[in-house]
């Protein structure tokens, strides 16, 4: 039941970033798809026991390879897909946090919650520049298939 209310919202949440933000509406079901896969992958590698930067940094990263595939397939720019799905991934309770113990004093639980607002978006960076990477392989790959297509 969890997994099911995890996919759900994240789901929603996504499609309703993406309204607020005037995205296309034949682009709203597949953001909200990229919204779900990178947020469930956080959540399953959380599960799993693993970091939160590393969760982040492989959730951006499959939501960046989504990003492409639905850009491609959608012959739209890949940020009306990126933008909208980070939405479930963007730090924003711990951000909260850490000015809330800022202001009432308790600097050091809230240099602990700026910690992991600054790995989350190191992590959330990194892994759209590896997605940049392997985009960039991609259309490598194909330009040199498609030579050897037509040296035949």
């Amino acid at each position: 039941m969890t997994i099911l209310v995890h996919a759900t919202f994240s789901f929603f949440s996504t499609v309703a970033f993406g309204i607020l933000t005037n995205i296309p509406k034949r682009a709203l079901l597949a953001t909200g798809a990229a919204g779900t896969i990178g947020w469930m992958i956080y959540w399953g590698l959380q599960q799993q026991g693993y970091g939160i930067g590393s969760a982040n940094f492989l959730a951006a990263l499959a939501v960046g390879c989504v990003s492409i595939f639905f850009s491609r397939r959608k012959k739209m720019p890949m940020i009306i897909f990126n933008i909208p799905s980070l939405v479930p991934l963007v730090p924003g309770g711990p951000a909260y946090q850490a000015v809330r113990e800022f202001a009432l004093g308790d600097n050091f639980v809230g240099l602990e919650n700026l910690m992991v607002v600054v790995i989350t978006a190191g992590a959330l960076a990194g892994g759209f520049m590896m997605t940049n990477v392997v985009e960039k392989l991609l259309m490598h790959w194909q330009t040199k298939r498609m030579t050897r297509r037509e040296l035949k």
